[in-house]
């Protein structure tokens, strides 16, 4: 089977090239022109140069493939111009599976997110069930991947082989951007995180977000969607837990949102006139208001999905941010 995959060359994609590589499988992978490929390297894939806005690029990654992984999006919580990401996460998103039907592709694998789900408002582990709308979406980022699994959803009801999967908050080597959990992770490392607010995250090791995405190709029903997570945790348990890798001090002051959100949004003011990334955004500080908790039960009971554990995820984070400073 030649599998293509996009977004490869980023943090979860190298992951799935790596495990469908590491399943036998022949890998293409397709990368923009100014991609980094540093997480491409050494492996045997073949790559095309494309792009999800440019349809042409995409037959011709496409022609000669049985499956897609479509891995590939536009994250960032702050964005100077929100339209970019819409058209690669929605429209890039809808060209490329009417793109893969056309090709006779029999299997896709799409990559959203927890972010397009809904929540508790105890705080107990949401599920793929949990009634949500767009309405609920925080910035462009998660409406735009919200509208995107809704269009995937949609062509599935026209004949699109798409299974959908979910992944939480993955962790681990290669994440060269970094996310921005990779970036606290980093951060906190270095003993950059002096204080945390109080929010919660599900953690999963990367490697195992790629495994999903392999069980989910093999196993999984179209049109279904599987949460592929790990452990639920406090953002001061994740700081404690990094802290106990690395050596350094967790931070014990606890910030309210209410003080952290006027910093983002000078953040974002600061960022707006020198074109760098803002330290804090308000998307971020408003997600933290919620507990992003959510149960993977289905893809355990379908799919044989089985994480390690959060310790062992955040270790290999440390350590990789560690060995890359």
């Amino acid at each position: 089977m030649t599998a293509l995959v996009t977004g490869a060359t980023g943090f979860v994609g190298s992951a799935v090239a790596r495990t469908l590589l590491a399943q036998g499988e022949q890998v293409r992978v397709m990368v923009r022109p100014t991609s980094d490929r540093r997480n491409l390297h050494g492996l045997d894939v073949e790559a095309y140069v494309g792009d999800l806005r440019d349809r042409k690029s995409l037959d011709h990654a496409l022609r000669g493939c049985e499956s897609l992984f479509h891995v590939a999006a536009d994250y960032r919580l702050w964005a100077p111009n929100p339209d970019v990401m819409y058209k690669t996460n929605v429209d890039g998103t809808r060209a490329l599976m009417l793109a893969a039907a056309e090709a006779g592709l029999t299997r896709i694998v799409y990559t959203s997110s927890v972010a397009t789900l809904g929540l508790h408002p105890d705080g107990t582990p949401a599920d793929e069930a949990t009634p949500v709308t767009l309405d609920a979406m925080i910035g462009p980022y998660t409406r735009s991947k919200y509208l995107a699994e809704e269009e995937v959803r949609r062509l599935v009801t026209e004949g699109v082989p798409a299974v959908i999967v979910n992944p939480s908050t993955p962790v681990g080597p290669r994440d060269i951007k970094p996310t921005p959990t990779g970036r606290l992770i980093r951060d906190a490392v270095a003993g950059r995180v002096p204080a945390y607010v109080d929010t919660g995250l599900n953690i999963v090791h990367v490697e195992d977000v790629a495994q999903g995405h392999w069980l989910a190709f093999r196993l999984g029903r179209i049109g279904e969607r599987y949460i592929l997570g790990g452990e639920n945790l406090t953002l001061r348990g994740i700081l404690q837990e990094i802290a106990r890798v690395s050596g350094q001090r967790p931070p014990r002051l606890r910030l309210a949102h209410g003080v952290v959100l006027p910093i983002a949004y000078l953040a974002e003011a600061w960022a707006k006139l020198t074109g760098n990334e803002p330290l804090a955004t308000v998307d971020g500080v408003r997600l933290a208001r919620k507990h992003m908790y959510f149960t993977s039960a289905k893809a355990k009971a379908e799919l044989g999905y089985r994480p390690r554990p959060v310790r062992d995820a955040l270790s290999d984070a440390v350590t990789w941010f560690q060995q890359a400073a």
